[in-house]
This record gives structure tokens, C-alpha cells and sequence, in this order.
């Protein structure tokens, strides 16, 4: 039997039969036996010859999804009205949308938040340029900023297709944080237009997030804005991959009893996210991590012509200059990490680690392998996704991060902010409360948050 494993698959099926005793059973067993995990049956239409009902089920995959519709039709007569995906429907018309914070129902209102008064308030900028940090939105707002071209673990899909992406990270920002975010979607793969385009943006926001910019182009590009402009800027596939990472790894250390300068890791991928990964934790003390790239070990040797994260990598990691394949360099292994594609490590690989294995399958959507695959075989599991336990994913980063530097107005995030970061995520997890499938905390509880930078302490 197959196992089920994109919990994120939620139809409703709007299905109309005969209103006969006993067919809501035959078609709630069917679906059972399709492998359809049904969460809610709610009543829409009634008459004496005829019922519709919508059918909410959890499901595979698209292709499990009509499976089941075909088999009701086929097997039971039923005339499927509708069918709908809970994703698509929550995506409807943006998921994003700006709302005013000074009412406007009077002549006079208007006045103040618009001419005549605005102009006065635009002179007072002008005569004192730090004073629009708090007479506009500038000190709490964040661009998102994006080319299209690495999105999650799907590539270069464009900037259009980028945008869902970028309003989730937008939406993430509001609700757990407070900030104000906004996507910025560029129609350029260049990237000293990228640089230009966000300068010329910079002055209406208080922070840059960098986010699903193919490498090694994103390494030029945050190097540029950070050296030429005053507000922070952050590539979050980068660095806030590497700060949850750390905290992640932290928590499992501590559960398994070893010390990050005495294990060996693996990591697959070598991108933004993978270079960032690796120079946290080497900073944070791992003296025997291997990088593999889609050529293999990264080792001294070899040619990585203009990438510096790569030539970083190969300087810094593999102090015994390995080469070899997977299997051959997870012999023994504590740690694997993925920052790469689904599929990628099996089974068989796992097998080969040491007792007390961690492993973490971080690639988006789909993690190089599942829990459910691995589960006899490693003490601590984690991945990138939010329907399984120990989600070790960047939005448990940025938004608290921006939170911070835009109070106190940073000019920059440094690496001893981020080392910082990785070790308040680790300890909203208590001692008390640590185990197996609670090594990261997940979404803390902000709803007295109101944006002002005040926001409550996260709760376990």
C-alpha cells in the first residue's frame, strides 16, 4: 500500500446522488478504500430525490484526487458537481492586502492624512531626513524582494509564478511578527539591474529580503546592496536557512548527547541556502562536514571558476579531501542535510550512519526523503514542511529577525546576529519539553502584536 504523504492535498468534492438510505456510506467507504482520508461531510442541497453534499478529502496528489472522482462516478453514479483544492482556493484573489491605519469619514480626516497637512509633514522629512523612520510606514516595512529564478525546489519558474511564494513570506511577516512586507517581483535575471532596481526602491522601506535568487548571482547581489545602502539586507534562502539549521541542530545535539565539533556531517547542496548552511556551522565549531554539489564531494581539486560560495566551500569543509559518492561519505555519518531535491538520499544511504542519526530533508516542497521512509532507521527526523513534526524551515527566522532590526534601525545583519538568532530559536524549546518530534518550536503565540515592535514573548 502506498503511503499517503502530501498532507497539503485538501479537496472538497460537491457530489450529488440518490437520496437513498444507506449511500452516504457507500460513498464515504469508497473513498476510504481509495486511500481518501475524509475530514469533513457537510449537507448543501436535499430533496426528495436527490442530495448534494460536499465531501472534504485529504489526499496524495492531484492524480489520487481523480482517481477517487472516477471511481464514484464509475462505481456508484455519483455526479460530481465540483471539485475544489483547499490551496487554490486560499491563494483566490492574493492571499495579501493593505488596510488603512487613520480612518478617513470626514472633510477634516482628510485634510490631515492628505493635502493640506501631508505637505507639511513632507517638509519636516525634508528638513530632517531621519525623521521618516516615524512619520511613515518606512521604519516597519520590508521589501521582498525576488527574481524568480530559484523558487523553493522548483527553479527558475519566473517571477510571476514567484509571486504566491512571495506573498506567503509577506503574510508570514504580518502575522508573526508584525512587520509590514510587500513583494517586489523584477522581470530581469541581471543582476546589476537587480542592485540598481532595489537602490531605487530602498528609500520608502526600513529592511531588504532577498528571497529565491538562483547562486551564485545572489551572493553579487546581496554583497552589492549591503555595501551601498544603510537598511539591512537579508537573503533569506541564505542566512535564514542557515540560522534554523543551527537552532535545529543545536536542540538534536543536545537530545543525542554529542558536540557539533566531534561529529561528521553531510550535506547535499551547494547553493545559497547549502553555502550559508555551512558557514554557520563551521563558525559555530563542526570541524568535519562534506558538501556535495551535483558533481559530487566539493574538495580541493577541483575548479569552481567564479562561484565563491563553491571555492569558499572547498577551502573551509572536507579537511581530509574526500572524494567519493554519497553512500561512500554518509559511512558513519551524524548528520545529513538536505538543501537539494526530492529523492536524493534513500533508504539504503541512512542505513550507513551512525547510531543516533540526525537528519534533516529541508528541500522544498517535496524533502529529499520522508519521515515515514526513515523512521526505524534515525533518532531525530526533520524537513522544510509543516505537516510533519520538527519543521525546520526559514520562516521560523525572518520574520522575528526583521522584527528586531528594524526596532533598534540596524544598518546590517551580521553573523554574530544570526548566531544569536539560531540560539533564541533553540531555547524557546525547554529542556523540559525537548523530545524526538519537538526539537523547534513552531508558531509562536502573537496575537497581541500590533506592529508597534512590542510584540509578547513566544510561548511554547
Amino acid at each position: 500500500m502506498e503511503t499517503q504523504r502530501a498532507h497539503g492535498y485538501n479537496i472538497t468534492i460537491r457530489a450529488e446522488y440518490s437520496n437513498r438510505i444507506g449511500m452516504l456510506g457507500k460513498v464515504t467507504s469508497l473513498i476510504g478504500e481509495m486511500g481518501g482520508d475524509i475530514g469533513a461531510v457537510d449537507l448543501a442541497f436535499s430533496s426528495r430525490d436527490n442530495i448534494v453534499r460536499d465531501i472534504t478529502v485529504r489526499v496524495r496528489d492531484n492524480h489520487h484526487a481523480q482517481e477517487i472522482v472516477r471511481d464514484l462516478k464509475k462505481a456508484l453514479g455519483v455526479r460530481v458537481i465540483n471539485l475544489s483544492d483547499a490551496t487554490f482556493l486560499a491563494h483566490l484573489g492574493g492571499k495579501i492586502e493593505i488596510h488603512s491605519k487613520i480612518p478617513l469619514k470626514t472633510r477634516n480626516d482628510l485634510s490631515l492624512v492628505y493635502t493640506p497637512g501631508v505637505g507639511r509633514v513632507s517638509m519636516a522629512i525634508h528638513d530632517d531626513p531621519k525623521a521618516v523612520w516615524n512619520l511613515t510606514s518606512k521604519g516597519n516595512t520590508v521589501a521582498v524582494v525576488t527574481d524568480g529564478t530559484a523558487v523553493l525546489g522548483l527553479g527558475d519558474i519566473g517571477p510571476a509564478a514567484a509571486l504566491p511564494v512571495m506573498e506567503g513570506k509577506a503574510l508570514l511577516f504580518k502575522e508573526l511578527a508584525g512587520v509590514d512586507a510587500w513583494p517586489i517581483c523584477l522581470d530581469t535575471k541581471d543582476p546589476d539591474a537587480i542592485v540598481e532596481t532595489v537602490l531605487q526602491l530602498s528609500p520608502g522601506f526600513g529592511g531588504v529580503n532577498l528571497e529565491d535568487i538562483s547562486a551564485p548571482r545572489c551572493f553579487y547581489i546581496e554583497e552589492q546592496l549591503r555595501e551601498r545602502m544603510d537598511i539591512p539586507v537579508f537573503h533569506d534562502d541564505q542566512h535564514g536557512t542557515a540560522v534554523v539549521a543551527l537552532a535545529a541542530l543545536t536542540n538534536s545535539l543536545r537530545l543525542v548527547k554529542k558536540h557539533i565539533d566531534e561529529i561528521k556531517g553531510v550535506m547535499v547542496g551547494a547553493g545559497a541556502g547549502g553555502v550559508a548552511t555551512a558557514k554557520i556551522l563551521v563558525s559555530a565549531g563542526m570541524k568535519n562536514l562534506l558538501v556535495f554539489d551535483r558533481e559530487g564531494i566539493i574538495h580541493r581539486g577541483r575548479s569552481y571558476g567564479t562561484n565563491p560560495g563553491k571555492t569558499w566551500l572547498a577551502q573551509h569543509t572536507n579537511p581530509d579531501n574526500l572524494t567519493g559518492n554519497l553512500a561512500q561519505a554518509m559511512e558513519g555519518a551524524d548528520l545529513f542535510i538536505g538543501l537539494s531535491g526530492p529523492g536524493v538520499v534513500t533508504t539504503e544511504h541512512v542505513k550507513r550512519m551512525n547510531t543516533d542519526a540526525i537528519v534533516f530533508a529541508m528541500a522544498n516542497p517535496d524533502p529529499e526523503i520522508y519521515p515515514e521512509e526513515v523512521e526505524s532507521y534515525v533518532r531525530i527526523m526533520a524537513t522544510g514542511r509543516s505537516d510533519y513534526p520538527n519543521q525546520v524551515n526559514n520562516a521560523l527566522c525572518f520574520p522575528g529577525l526583521f522584527r528586531g532590526v528594524l526596532d533598534v534601525r540596524a544598518r546590517q545583519i551580521n553573523e554574530e546576529m544570526k548566531l544569536a538568532a539560531a540560539r533564541a530559536i533553540a531555547s524557546t524549546v525547554a529542556a523540559s519539553e525537548l523530545n524526538e518530534e519537538y526539537i523547534m518550536q513552531g508558531r509562536p503565540d502573537l496575537s497581541g502584536c500590533q506592529g508597534s515592535g512590542a510584540c509578547p514573548e513566544p510561548k511554547p
